[in-house]
């Protein structure tokens, strides 16, 4: 265990709201290499993960957990190493009493783009299996855009104020990610 990685408790670094009174998130954080843990309303830890970007890794965990977003603690470091990120994160889910359920059961919620396809309703369905390839991504923008709606709407009731662009691509496959 490296000395940096066994001096960095998450109990000691402090609570930052995940959106300020602007609706932003930190802006300081855009390019910053570092560890952050994620909490709910309640301070709970939902989640602990790292990035080359810490701001658009946040960005991208409020479009796909909006509701488990309110808190974030951080600490960045001067040059990407996975080694010591991957030992600080092991230490703070050891210091956590239970392990959050990002960082197990929940974990595809957190990390990979949002599937809109599970949100087809039985309309939407019959009418995929009864279309060719061009009417089947036509289909699956439209989920694709529905659910887009829905989570800005999530974003605005928060008095989210970033801009929020969705890969356009992904939609043809059903797929939320921010771009």
């Amino acid at each position: 265990m490296s000395d940096l990685s066994s001096k960095i408790s998450l109990k000691d670094l402090t609570y930052i709201p995940y959106i300020d009174e602007n609706g932003v998130i930190n802006e300081e954080l855009e390019g910053k290499i570092g560890i952050y843990a994620i909490f709910n309303q309640e301070q709970k830890l939902e989640y602990i993960g790292y990035s080359r970007n810490l701001l658009m890794s946040l960005k991208q965990h409020l479009v796909r957990q909006t509701e488990k977003c309110y808190w974030f603690k951080f600490y960045l470091i001067e040059r990407p190493s996975r080694s010591i990120l991957e030992e600080i994160r092991s230490n703070w889910l050891a210091e956590n009493e239970d392990l959050p359920k990002g960082n197990a059961e929940e974990e595809i919620l957190w990390t990979q783009p949002i599937d809109a396809k599970l949100t087809m309703t039985q309309e939407d369905k019959a009418e995929y299996e009864k279309n060719d390839e061009l009417g089947k991504i036509k289909l699956l923008k439209k989920v694709a855009r529905r659910l887009e709606e829905e989570v800005k709407q999530k974003l605005q009731s928060r008095n989210v104020t970033i801009e929020i662009r969705f890969n356009p691509k992904l939609k043809e496959d059903g797929l939320l990610d921010l771009k």
